[in-house]
């Protein structure tokens, strides 16, 4: 039989805190029924006041109130204390109250002679009053405001709770946190329930130190006269003196601990210590201030009220008008700072870490050490340009592009960019750097020195001259580009030829996102009944890869919606939304109404519909052209096409319905950006204009 290990239970011990926690609830209670001597009554005295000072400078640092969720039961430690000292200064004065006024010893002797000023009519007048303020202004307030929050913390726990559950069943916090979040509800209900109840110990000691004083006022003047042999007044004298200033001794602790209660529970929901609630919101407002002083400036000035407080007071306010905003913007440029330095700092840990290095930009600009001496000299007019050809994308595509990150490479040669397209080089040029281009595309050349190239964004004919010419160019009639523009327009197009790698996921459901309520609905009946969202996204790449602008996502959704439930195919829904959205197409390539076509010819229209394969139901399944064909199609497309090109003249190839995707593939090879459209494309309304033929 197996032994099983004891687990060994927490041994109970005795530590110097909980020893001396019960010894003082033990002496508090002692004093209740044994006579102490008028040393030990000042002592405790004393210490009941600074108790009381240190509750509430406590009260006014902590930075919300669950911070000091053990106010009620010091409150409650805090006023047996003065109880207990309460009736052992009764026993004192009622014993040896006929021996003078430091009978009931030096602390509540020097009460008396300091606020009563030898008339003990004011004293008493004045603990009146102090019971006034802490019984009807403060602790009443205290109490009503307890009892509403401990009525509406209690009342708001089903619904925190829930929250708390949706929370963690959404993902957006883990058990722990939950565990935490549950822990603090808990405390919050435990600590505004134990002040409702805490509140009343405030106000019952208001009431019993009135009671205790009276008693002391009334049995001393009985005793005096019954067992002392003195006069009334003199009894009066001497009991009322002490009396008032054990009430007063008394009264001041508890107006310290009740106005402690006040501003604890008046805190609500309010983060920080009490300065900065208070002083801050007050001070938020600078006008609020300047108002204020005019104000006081006015009424120093009226006959009859005193000028230098008012005009003192008007100054500070004004002051604090003029230098707060100030201080507030000092303040904020700091932080803006801090946090820019914590950026800084952020990043270049994460440029120096592993994880920099597995993560690649989705868009890169990579310049060699000349070109990026000169293009990053200019950063701002390259930064600017930057952002204004993302915001170009965006209108003319339907979406934003991700960033583009401009770097140097020592890798690259020293007059070379790269262009990258996620980590991997979709394009490289080498620049003239210093020198301007000139794109001729059937222009005469300039009659200036230069070097023949080709431009590398279209790859059209053009000329590299010294920038040194480039008035001289201008008077020519020629428009040069500078090296900012041939770097930034080879990157617009690279981009435009990659545009369905840059289409997210993220970034297709975002666009679903913005829609408007009804076609979000269709979007997900599309894509939770005949297609996934993946499918959905494969529809927008493919017509991006055509240069298709998706900025109309709505009609792409309804011309997806009446194909979808019949047709499985990617391919075929693209074709069908590519003629629901032919006016848009057509326009988008038309110049000022004119769109101009290169047909494919008769031949090659036959040689393309006979390549096709069909099975019975008539869905194509196969394409099988003779390499032999394919080879001369592609010599004569590419004769008529470059002749047009170098033209600068935009124009489209058409061809019939069903071969146009495979004619757009061969193409695309050659000419990535001709647009190839099919008969039923041509939108009506758009005047064509053929200009040439593949034949």
């Amino acid at each position: 039989m197996a032994e099983t290990q004891a687990v060994p239970l927490p041994k109970a011990g005795f530590h110097g805190k909980d020893l001396g926690f019960a010894f003082g609830i033990v002496v508090i209670l002692s004093v209740l029924f044994l006579p102490i001597p008028t040393f030990l009554i000042d002592v405790g005295l004393a210490f009941s006041i600074s108790f009381s000072v240190l509750i509430l400078m406590v009260a006014l640092w902590i930075r919300r109130p669950l911070d000091f969720s053990s106010f009620p039961t010091i409150l409650l430690i805090a006023t047996m204390l003065r109880l207990s000292l309460n009736i052992a200064t009764t026993r004192v004065i009622l014993s040896e109250g006929h021996l003078g006024p430091e009978a009931a010893g030096n602390v509540i002797g020097g009460f008396s002679q300091m606020v009563m000023s030898g008339d003990f009519v004011i004293g008493l007048i004045v603990f009146l009053i102090l019971v006034t303020v802490n019984f009807i202004v403060i602790t009443k307030g205290a109490t009503r405001i307890a009892e509403v929050g401990a009525r509406f913390t209690l009342d708001a726990i089903p619904g925190k709770q829930m929250a708390i559950d949706a929370d963690l069943s959404a993902g957006l916090i883990d058990e722990k946190d939950a565990r935490h979040r549950r822990t603090e509800l808990e405390q919050e209900s435990s600590f505004f329930g134990s002040m409702d109840g805490a509140s009343k110990f405030v106000r019952g000691d208001a009431i019993a130190g009135l009671i205790i004083t009276g008693i002391n006022m009334f049995g001393g003047i009985v005793i005096g006269y019954a067992r002392h042999d003195m006069q009334v007044g003199e009894a009066a004298d001497a009991f009322v003196r002490l009396s008032v200033g054990d009430g007063l001794v008394s009264q001041i602790p508890a107006l310290i601990v009740s106005l402690a209660a006040g501003l604890l529970v008046s805190r609500g929901g309010q983060l920080g210590s009490t300065d900065e609630a208070v002083i801050d919101q007050l001070g938020a407002y600078p006008r609020a201030l300047f108002a204020a002083s005019g104000l006081l400036a006015v009424l120093a000035l009226m006959p009859g009220l005193p000028f230098i407080p008012f005009a003192a007071l008007a100054g500070g306010l004004a002051f604090a008008s003029w230098i707060i905003p100030r201080r507030r913007d000092a303040a904020a440029r700091a932080e803006a700072q801090e946090v820019h330095r914590a950026e800084q700092e952020q990043k270049s840990k994460e440029k120096d870490s592993v994880k920099s290095i597995l993560k690649t930009a989705e868009i890169e600009l990579v310049l060699g050490k000349q070109v990026a001496a000169r293009l990053l000299g200019s950063h701002e007019e390259l930064a600017f340009r930057v952002s204004k050809m993302r915001k170009k994308f965006a209108s003319q595509y339907g979406f934003v592009v991700p960033e583009i990150k401009v770097t140097d490479d020592f890798g690259v040669k020293d007059k070379s960019y790269h262009i990258r397209i996620h980590g991997t080089t979709i394009a490289a040029n080498e620049l003239r750097v210093g020198d301007v281009m000139v794109v001729l595309a059937g222009k005469r050349r300039p009659s200036l020195p230069g070097d023949e190239l080709r431009e590398p964004a279209f790859g059209l004919p053009a000329m590299s001259l010294p920038e040194s010419f480039a008035d001289d160019l201008k008077r020519e009639g020629f428009q040069p580009i500078d090296n900012v523009s041939v770097v930034l327009t080879h990157l617009s197009e690279v981009i435009r030829n990659n545009l369905p790698q840059l289409l997210s996921y993220k970034d297709m459901k975002v666009l679903i996102d913005r829609l408007d309520t009804e076609y979000r609905k269709l979007a997900d009946e599309i894509c939770t009944s005949h297609m996934t969202y993946s499918g959905f996204q494969a529809v927008l790449k493919l017509l991006l890869a055509e240069r298709v602008s998706i900025r109309n996502l709505h009609l792409i959704l309804e011309a997806v919606a009446e194909l979808a439930p019949h047709v499985r195919k990617t391919e075929a829904i693209v074709e069908h939304v590519r003629i629901r959205m032919s006016q848009q197409i057509c326009g988008d390539i038309a110049r000022n109404g004119v769109l101009n076509v290169v047909r494919l010819g008769s031949k090659w229209d036959l040689a393309f519909h006979q390549a096709l394969k069909r099975d019975p139901k008539g869905e194509i399944v196969e394409f099988d052209i003779d390499p032999r064909q394919l080879e001369e199609f592609t010599e004569q497309a590419t004769e008529v096409i470059r002749g047009h090109m170098d033209k600068g003249q935009p124009f489209v190839l058409v061809t019939a319905p069903d071969a146009r995707p495979y004619v757009r593939m061969i193409i695309e090879r050659i000419f990535a950006t001709l647009p190839v459209l099919s008969h039923v494309e041509l939108a009506k309304g758009t005047e064509i204009k053929i200009i040439g033929s593949v034949a």
